[in-house]
C-alpha cells in the first residue's frame, strides 16, 4: 500500500469490534486471568501485544503501536508518554555505567539533559559531535562506544545530517544508531531505510497534529532491537493513556495531508524572510543555504513546517514589540499542531563541539495550517512594530 492509503487503514480492525471504524479507547490497569496456568505464562512469556496489566498496554496501544511500526518499516513500535520518555527509554537501553555515547550536537534540550545529568550520574561518558561530521563520526569512536544518537535536522538550527555516512562508521564498530526524526516523521524521512537501528518521535507534535496530546514513539527495526529496547521501556514506566493514544491514531488519519500544507506554508515563509532587510539568513533544509540542503535533497521527500530565521541585532524592547503584538503566531514551547508559532532561542549555552556566534536573535516559527498570506502579513506588521522600536530607542 501507498503511505497515505496506509495512514487511513493502520491500526483499524472492525471486524474484531463490532464493526466499529476507529479502534476503541481501553481504559485498563487490571487484567483478569482465568486460570493460574494462564496467569504465569503471561508473567514468563513477554511478547508483542500481550494483554498482562494496563502499564504494559491494551488494544487501543497495540494499534498504535502497530501503525506506527508500519509506517516506519520496522519490527515493532512502543508507545510512552512524552517524546522525551522515549529519549531517556532509549538511552538507557544501550548503555550501562562505563559505557560511552556519542550525541550530535544540535539535539533536543532534554536529550542534552539526560546525557549531561542523568548518564553522568550513572558513569556514562558523554561526547558531542558536530551535526555536519558525516563519516568522520569514526574517529570519535572509543571501544566502550554503544550508542551514537542522532537528529535530523538539528534543534532549532536544522543542520541536515548525513545519516547513512554515520550509520556506515557506527556499524563497522558495532555501535548502535537512533534518531529523533520528530521533525520529518516516516512520512518524509525512514531511517530504517537509511541503516538506523531505532527511530523515535514526539508524537505529541505532527502525529497528535492539535497540540493537546502528549506522546513519545519509539520504533525499531528488528527483533534484537526490540529485546534491548522492551526492558528499558518497561523499567521506566512512562506509558501513555488510551485517550492519548486513540486521538494519535485519529492524527495519523489526517497526517499525509497536513504535512503537505506545513511544508508549502513554511516554505513560502522562508522565502519571504529571506527578503526582509531585518533578517540575517533563514535556516531551512529546503533553502540551498541550509548546511546539509544537498544531503536533504537526497535522503528526505520534503520538509515540515519548523525552520528558524536570525534578526539583525535590534534591542531587547524592540525584539519585544515585534513578537508580543502578533495575531497569528502564538509562542509557545511545541509545535506541530494545526496553528502557527513562533518563540525566540538562545541556544548558545547548548552547544559545545559547535560555537553558536550570530550576534542576532534566533526565531524559531512553526508554519500552521492558515492561510500564508495572512501569516506574512502579521509577519510583516511584526516587522514594522520592530523597525519603530528600534527606530525609537536610537532616538
Amino acid at each position: 500500500m501507498k503511505t497515505d492509503t496506509k495512514l487511513t487503514t493502520l491500526g483499524r480492525d472492525p471486524a474484531a469490534n463490532f464493526g466499529v471504524v476507529n479502534p476503541p479507547v481501553y481504559h485498563a490497569s487490571t487484567i483478569l486471568f482465568p486460570t493460574v496456568a494462564d496467569l504465569e505464562a503471561a508473567q514468563k512469556t513477554k511478547t508483542k501485544n500481550q494483554m498482562r496489566y494496563g502499564r504494559y498496554g491494551t488494544p487501543t496501544t497495540f494499534a498504535l503501536q502497530d501503525a506506527i511500526a508500519e509506517l516506519e518499516g520496522g519490527y515493532a513500535a512502543f508507545a510512552v508518554g512524552s517524546g522525551a520518555a522515549a529519549i531517556l527509554a532509549v538511552l538507557m537501553a544501550f548503555t550501562k555505567a562505563g559505557d560511552h555515547v556519542l550525541c550530535v550536537d544540535t539535539a533536543y534540550a532534554p536529550t542534552r539533559r539526560y546525557c549531561d545529568v542523568v548518564l553522568k550520574r550513572y558513569g556514562v561518558e558523554v561526547d558531542y559531535y558536530d551535526p555536519m561530521i558525516g563519516a568522520g563520526i569514526a574517529a570519535m569512536i572509543k571501544p566502550n562506544t554503544t550508542l551514537c544518537m542522532l537528529e535530523s535536522p538539528g534543534t532549532m538550527t536544522f543542520e541536515v545530517q548525513d545519516v547513512p555516512a554515520i550509520v556506515a562508521a557506527c556499524k563497522a564498530k558495532g555501535v548502535a544508531t537512533a534518531i529523533d526524526n520528530t521533525w520529518a516523521t516516516p512520512i518524509y524521512f525512514r531511517p530504517f531505510d537509511h541503516g538506523v537501528d531505532v527511530s523515535v518521535q514526539a508524537g505529541t507534535k505532527y502525529v497528535g497534529g492539535h497540540s493537546d496530546i502528549m506522546l513519545g514513539l519509539i520504533a525499531v527495526r528488528d527483533q534484537a532491537i526490540y529485546e534491548r529496547v522492551r526492558p528499558a521501556v518497561d523499567d521506566l514506566g512512562a506509558s501513555t493513556g488510551p485517550d492519548d493514544q486513540f486521538l494519535a491514531l485519529r492524527g495519523l488519519r489526517t497526517l499525509g495531508v497536513r504535512l503537505p500544507r506545513h511544508y508549502a506554508t513554511g516554505l513560502v515563509l522562508a522565502r519571504w524572510l529571506e527578503k526582509q532587510p531585518e533578517v540575517s539568513r533563514v535556516m531551512h533544509p529546503a533553502l540551498p543555504s541550509c548546511p546539509g540542503h544537498e544531503t536533504w535533497k537526497r535522503d528526505f521527500k520534503g520538509a515540515t513546517g519548523l525552520f528558524s530565521f536570525v534578526l539583525r541585532p535590534h534591542p531587547k524592547a524592540a525584539l519585544a514589540a515585534m513578537l508580543d503584538e502578533l495575531e497569528l503566531f502564538g509562542m509557545g514551547f511545541s509545535w506541530g499542531g494545526y496553528e502557527s508559532l513562533i518563540i525566540p532561542a538562545n541556544i548558545a549555552a547548548h552547544r559545545t563541539a559547535t560555537k553558536w556566534t550570530d550576534p542576532g536573535q534566533l526565531l524559531r516559527v512553526h508554519a500552521g495550517l492558515e492561510d500564508p498570506e495572512d501569516l506574512i502579513a502579521d509577519l510583516d506588521a511584526g516587522f514594522a512594530r520592530l523597525r519603530a522600536a528600534s527606530a525609537r530607542a536610537a532616538e
